[in-house]
């Protein structure tokens, strides 16, 4: 696996690819600022991007706009000193993969790349900190819906989920779709979020 780590602050983003690089985990290539992010996801052959929220360039969640519509198949991540959890949902309500926060451990760290190359979502449970109750929106679903929707919380992948129920990808792909129009989002990270507010969360 190979990803993308774009930050300016050189001590940060060079001992963050090294903890990534020892563990195994994925091959890092990084970048100071926005433009140079770009231009390497343009060249390809990435599985996952890491911009930081307040690098240069970004002027905001523009910065992660422009490098998901630079490369589709990529997922695209944000990571911030700045946690606050409407910045979290705003992050992710634009197609985000996940949101990193700069305090976050290691193997903590570790394991959320992993989950969002594989195509999962990743935001801390922390920063939702979402109500135990389900909300209407939830309602709508079906018995199946809910349960690939619990398995997006959870941050797996499609392959993943369809293992865990016993039923092909392709099956979860269109349940996914569906759940995502029953709910109004726009990807299957919105809905996660979408998901999470209304009282769904990570076990």
């Amino acid at each position: 696996m190979r990803m993308l780590l774009a930050d300016d602050h050189d001590l940060f983003r060079e001992s963050v690819a090294a903890m990534i690089l020892s563990s195994g985990a994925a091959e890092v290539v990084s970048v100071s600022d926005l433009e140079a992010a770009l231009v390497r996801i343009e060249q390809g052959g990435l599985d996952l991007v890491i911009l930081d929220y307040q690098m240069p360039g970004m002027n905001g969640l523009e910065g992660l706009e422009r490098a998901i519509r630079a490369q589709n198949a990529v997922p695209v991540a944000i990571i911030s000193g700045t946690t606050r959890r409407e910045l979290a949902e705003a992050a992710m309500a634009r197609g985000a993969a996940g949101f990193v926060p700069k305090t976050m451990g290691v193997q903590a760290l570790i394991a959320a790349v992993r989950v969002m190359a594989e195509g999962g979502s990743f935001v801390p449970l922390a920063l939702l900190d979402a109500s135990p109750a389900h909300g209407p929106a939830l309602n709508e679903l079906t018995r199946r819906e809910m349960q690939v929707l619990q398995g997006l919380c959870e941050g797996k992948s499609n392959k993943e989920i369809a293992r865990d129920l016993d039923v092909h990808e392709v099956t979860i792909k269109l349940h996914v779709k569906t759940l995502s129009r029953k709910l109004g989002a726009k990807n299957r990270t919105h809905a996660a979020m979408i998901a999470r507010s209304e009282g769904l969360g990570a076990i």
